[in-house]
């Protein structure tokens, strides 16, 4: 028998597995809330499905999304990024994933932990959707999109911060009737 998932899941064997096993999981690993939020700013124009597609080639691209190694980077590493056809080529998002990984940098450096940061903003406890008018962008997506300009990051809107927040577990926007929505 076949689980009912949220509508957004399709067929795509690569976005149900993304799906059930990682969307609205509560991460907590400052790295891999970094690295989330800078495939979210990769997606921006595209479909989910590509960035799922390219995420192994970026990951390998971006020193597995090491803040500390991508905060390096400079041009000759932006060049090698430009001409990676495994990755998405856009040289605004490729900058701001190196400012990012410098803002990170730069918050740790003050003893500032991007979970702890991240986290704050829903007293540690995801928050929980209706399951059934999902919203782009929230007044909370707002307030952390401008903290996060406000600090340097780039390509974080409230309606990228939004997808954020659902992909991290920060909030439960599985729909009503979808398996996952209690499990997480």
């Amino acid at each position: 028998m076949t689980p009912l998932r949220c509508a957004w899941a399709g067929e795509d064997p690569l976005m149900q597995a993304y799906h059930d096993e990682e969307w609205g999981v509560p991460e907590r690993d400052p790295r891999a809330l970094w690295e989330k939020l800078v495939l979210d700013g990769f997606q921006a124009g595209l479909a989910w499905i590509t960035i799922l597609r390219k995420r192994d080639t970026m990951r390998a691209a971006f020193a597995g999304f090491d803040p500390t190694v991508v905060a390096r980077f400079g041009e000759a590493d932006i060049a090698r990024l430009l001409a990676d056809p495994g990755i998405i080529r856009s040289r605004a998002k490729i900058d701001a994933a190196i400012s990012g990984a410098r803002v990170f940098c730069a918050m740790a450096d003050r003893g500032e932990d991007f979970a702890v940061w991240a986290w704050s903003f829903t007293d540690g406890r995801p928050l929980r959707g209706d399951g059934v008018n999902v919203p782009a962008r929230t007044d909370l997506s707002e307030t952390i999109s401008k903290d996060l300009k406000r600090r340097g990051f780039k390509f974080v809107g409230p309606t990228i911060v939004y997808a954020w927040m659902q992909a991290v577990g920060m909030v439960n926007d599985h729909d009503s009737s979808c398996f996952r929505r209690d499990a997480v």
